[in-house]
């Protein structure tokens, strides 16, 4: 193992269970790695409100990466920086969605639209955000102009991942086009992945990048595998993205994330 200064990890997938649970056995790890000096981050594809639940039970002190990088905002929420899409970028990947069948979310830097409150995914979405989306006719002009993260929503994977390739290859650099879940395709600013996130965090944290650990499990998060020091897939990630990481730990439904912070970092159980 290198040196560890700084551990990021993925939060749906990774650090809570399959049932959206932050366990006592996480929360004791991250306890415990605060008391060793080590400094500990978040990442995900939520918006930063979609985190605050987490903020206080890991008193987190780092900033918070929201929308995969879109937006950098600190513990009390306030916005440090936000990296929206462009306007055109935003409506094809808006148009290439639903044009696949897919649904479309839009997210601003404050907000949630949806088209159909009773679609896939929508109560799941907000009962784990913790707040509600706004049912909009379309998007608006007005609104693309603060679009952060445009989502695609199926629960047909194999078109999901179809539409990734279809999306990145049609975006190519202007945009980030990544499955965050199996059933949903983030599409964001081409500097808001996870990999930006760790060249962020190191900046702002002052952590050489071959101090930091990363841990996730979903394609995206091979992004920030690389730009770290040590990387630990979870066991529920699929064989291509163990295959990118430099260790493998248990599921998110068997203290995954605790174990590898026990095994890795503090040698034994927090």
């Amino acid at each position: 193992m290198p040196k560890i200064s700084l551990l990021i990890a993925d939060v749906d997938g990774t650090l809570v269970t399959e049932d959206k649970i932050l366990t006592e056995r996480a929360q004791s790890a991250v306890a415990a790695l605060h008391a060793r000096g080590i400094r500990f981050a978040i990442t995900s594809g939520r918006p930063p409100r979609g985190m605050a639940m987490l903020i206080e039970p890991l008193a987190l002190t780092a900033p918070l990466a929201g929308f995969n990088g879109g937006v950098f905002a600190c513990p009390d929420l306030s916005v440090l920086e936000m990296r929206k899409l462009a306007p055109d970028i935003a409506r094809q990947a808006i148009d290439m969605i639903q044009g696949q069948g897919m649904d479309a979310w839009l997210y601003t830097g404050t907000d949630w639209q949806i088209h159909k409150k009773d679609a896939p995914h929508v109560a799941r979405e907000a009962w784990t955000v913790k707040f509600e989306p706004t049912v909009v006719a379309r998007f608006s002009d007005v609104d693309l102009d603060q679009a952060v993260k445009i989502v695609g929503v199926s629960d047909d994977h194999a078109l999901v991942a179809k539409c990734e390739a279809d999306v990145s290859a049609a975006l190519g650099d202007h945009a980030s086009a990544r499955r965050s879940q199996p059933y949903y395709l983030d599409v964001t600013n081409p500097m808001a992945n996870k990999g930006a996130v760790v060249d962020e965090l190191v900046k702002t944290l002052g952590v050489p990048e071959a101090e930091v650990m990363t841990i996730g499990d979903m394609p995206n998060d091979v992004l920030m595998f690389r730009r770290s020091g040590f990387s630990v897939a979870m066991g529920n990630a699929s064989d291509e993205v163990k295959a990118r990481a430099s260790a493998v730990t248990d599921s998110y439904n068997d203290e995954g994330f605790a174990k590898a912070v026990e095994r890795y970092l503090l040698n034994g159980p927090a």
